[in-house]
């Protein structure tokens, strides 16, 4: 199963170009999905037809291939799917001995919409109708902010509540009392079904198949909002397979006039930003031309799709994940570790780190992600830290009180 995610910058184009995508993969012969998330649906307005919840089959004009497209409806989700998990919650918090208005408002879970959006997104690549689900997402802070629920969402409930379904019923049942056995039961039932969708859609963002592909235009504001983007979804462990420069302005040749000259001037400076943008990243950056006439509707989609990947393959995955890489060792007190995160770090890049227990909490530009030790280095303690262009280098030697246990 091959999923692809489009994001960029609000107004950059990217649910055009994943439409364009779409049509391009259909074209081809592939069986694939276009779905939206954003809240702002255009992905209807982009095909030139009428799209829900449920997927549509679209005929791409003058050929045999067809797409399916829907768009995601998360109000019909929450109302559908979260009222009896948050009152699951609710009794959970009440039983603890949380009041009845407290429980009530902890229950109140920010960006439930956009995590039932992405668990939809899993269940229709799920069906195996399709070969290839291609997601327009929202902009980019709400596509970050989506992407990063499920495993914070996860560590929320693993805080909360026992990880093993066994222990957590024998803990439920146990403040319940034995006449509401069968009632904590049930709320144990529907908090391990959430346990596992969350582990379903981690599993799903962080699999070799799952990629980002991310729009912009080539201006150097929207060139920096991407770097940071990069690296954000680094530090969740998301694959990032290319880049797509949007609206770049046609060369005026050797024309003359007021209008050519503006168009040299713009194509000049576009140019200069997509070499900075080349420059800083190993991942293809593909462009298209800036259009006269909006794209809309299958024959334009086709026309666009062709002229982004040419004779190329639009599925294309060259990205690598980040990895954890330790090196170093021994036995004595004095051996040294290093553990190399890969990481791409633009050059004003904030960044923070900080020894939690067996975990190490990395922050940057404000986004904060907790990572898993390896065993050998829980018993050691840090030394020292260097980043660089390619991730960061942390250092540890053996911790005297722990390291003989």
């Amino acid at each position: 199963m091959r999923i692809l995610l489009f994001t960029g910058k609000g107004g950059v184009g990217k649910t055009t170009l994943a439409a364009a995508t779409a049509a391009r993969v259909a074209g081809d012969g592939g069986k694939v999905l276009a779905v939206s998330t954003d809240p702002a649906h255009s992905l209807a307005d982009a095909l030139g037809v009428d799209l829900a919840a449920h997927p549509r089959e679209v005929r791409l004009d003058g050929s045999r291939a067809v797409l399916h497209a829907a768009e995601v409806q998360t109000r019909a989700l929450v109302d559908d799917t979260w009222r009896e998990l948050r009152e699951h919650l609710r009794t959970m918090l009440q039983g603890a001995g949380v009041g009845e208005v407290d429980a009530e408002e902890l229950t109140v879970l920010p960006g439930v919409e956009d995590l039932l959006a992405l668990t939809e997104v899993h269940r229709l690549a799920a069906t195996g109708l399709w070969d290839t689900v291609i997601v327009d997402c929202g902009p980019t802070a709400e596509t970050l902010r989506l992407l990063a629920l499920p495993e914070s969402l996860a560590g929320y409930l693993e805080r909360l509540f026992p990880a093993h379904r066994r222990a957590v019923r024998g803990l439920l049942a146990g403040i319940a009392g034995s006449d509401q056995v069968d009632r904590w039961d049930s709320v144990a039932d529907g908090l391990g079904r959430l346990a596992e969708q969350l582990a379903a859609l981690k599993d799903m963002l962080t699999d070799t198949g799952t990629s980002v592909r991310l729009v912009l235009t080539p201006e150097s504001v929207v060139a920096a909002e991407t770097r940071r983007t990069l690296t954000a979804l680094a530090l969740q462990q998301i694959q990032v397979d290319g880049l797509i420069a949007n609206r770049v302005m046609p060369n005026p040749g050797s024309a003359r006039g007021a209008a050519a000259g503006w168009l040299r001037t713009r194509r000049h400076e576009q140019v200069k930003v997509l070499d900075a943008l080349r420059a800083s990243t190993e991942l293809p950056v593909r462009t298209v031309e800036h259009r006269a006439a909006e794209p809309v509707g299958s024959d334009a989609l086709l026309a666009l799709g062709d002229e982004l990947y040419a004779d190329g393959d639009p599925l294309e995955n060259r990205s690598s994940m980040p990895i954890m890489q330790v090196s170093g060792g021994g036995k004595a007190l004095d051996s040294e570790y290093a553990l190399r995160i890969a990481l791409p770090l633009h050059p004003a890049a904030d960044l923070d780190l900080a020894r939690i227990g067996d975990e190490l909490a990395i922050t940057v530009d404000g986004r904060r992600r907790l990572v898993a030790l390896p065993a050998v280095l829980r018993r050691c303690v840090v030394t020292s830290a260097v980043a660089g262009d390619d991730g960061l280098t942390v250092r540890f030697r053996p911790d005297p009180e722990q390291w003989m246990r």
